[in-house]
């Protein structure tokens, strides 16, 4: 008899359950076919009518549900009902991870904007100075090594010994007549080929000393061919060398002449940095785009082209300053 009564129990409670179940599918297709004609107001409202599951448990449906919910009324601005349908799941799964990230999201887009953009910058920030330091230590090196690299290579170029000129000539044709991004890309991928592997950062510091060893010497040869031959006639009447002439004479007096095409080769070149994360460099502008991938947030991109803009404005006016203390910009 008692066997009897638990078992006319357990079937009257699957009749009960039965109908919520069925209910909750056709609610579910129901919004389904609502959403695929646009209306997303109307799929949400159909969705939030499923309800919330019964103490044995719940199939997942009530969970994906009211996260399909909110992300609809994320996707229309509607943060308040987006924050609300959220907070409905996480009352019956207060640790699902899905929810909790997603009620984050929501409450930082209903953040003013100018607080929005502080808590970005100051989360953005950081991990963008650490890429600037690389950025940097590129140009010093680039700084230091290229006009040394163009001096040599604009005296070979006007030297009256033939195969020296020659080799200059061949060195700045190359240089000057391909993308940097190609030279780049033969000194870290192609060289392996040949025996040569190379880490990208010495890969990078080789290019760029390379490919501004060349564009300086250019400008150094015109600011050497530019003083009167009658210096040089001068210095040696004195009892000078060549070279002597040269070291004492003819080059400190370039210096007037080049330092304003140096300078705005050096301001290019810290742009031109940005290439070099292509052959894997964490510099500057590789960590902005790891930011953004890993975001989708458009403000890494403009913290990052500040700190160019600041980058690029402390050396326009520190070469500004020097050419004015050198007398470039005199009146002759």
């Amino acid at each position: 008899m008692s066997a009897l009564l638990i078992l006319s129990l357990l079937a009257l409670s699957a009749q009960a359950a039965a109908p919520t179940a069925v209910d909750a599918d056709e609610l579910m297709r129901k919004a389904n076919n609502v959403m695929v004609t646009g209306d997303l107001k109307g799929a949400v409202e159909i969705f939030l009518q499923i309800p919330a599951p019964s103490p044995e448990g719940d199939d997942g449906m009530f969970a994906s549900r009211r996260m399909q919910a909110a992300r609809l009324e994320f996707a229309v601005k509607d943060y308040p009902a987006a924050l609300s349908a959220v907070n409905e799941l996480l009352a019956v799964y207060p640790d699902n991870i899905e929810a909790l990230t997603f009620r984050d999201s929501v409450e930082e887009a209903m953040l003013p904007q100018w607080k929005r953009l502080m808590q970005d910058t100051i989360k953005f920030v950081p991990h963008l100075l650490k890429g600037s330091l690389m950025t940097l230590l590129l140009v010093v090196f680039t700084m230091v090594i290229s006009p040394i690299g163009g001096l040599l290579i604009a005296l070979g170029r006007i030297s009256n010994f033939k195969p020296v000129s020659r080799f200059c000539w061949f060195i700045i044709w190359l240089f000057r007549g391909t993308p940097l991004l190609l030279q780049l890309f033969f000194i870290y991928y192609g060289l392996p080929a040949v025996g040569i592997t190379l880490k990208p950062i010495p890969s990078a510091l080789i290019g760029l000393g390379l490919n501004y060893s060349a564009y300086l010497a250019e400008i150094i040869r015109s600011g050497i061919l530019s003083i009167d031959h009658g210096q040089m006639e001068a210095a040696e009447a004195m009892g000078m060398s060549y070279w002597q002439a040269m070291r004492r004479v003819i080059i400190p007096q370039t210096y007037r002449v080049i330092l304003p095409p140096v300078g705005n080769e050096f301001i290019a070149l810290i742009k031109d940095t940005a290439l070099v994360s292509t052959i894997a460099m964490v510099e500057l502008m590789r960590t902005a785009d790891q930011l953004f991938n890993a975001s989708f947030n458009i403000t890494v991109l403009g913290l990052a082209a500040v700190i160019y803009l600041l980058f690029t404005t402390v050396f326009t006016f520190s070469f500004e300053h020097l050419a004015v203390r050198v007398g470039a910009y005199e009146k002759r």
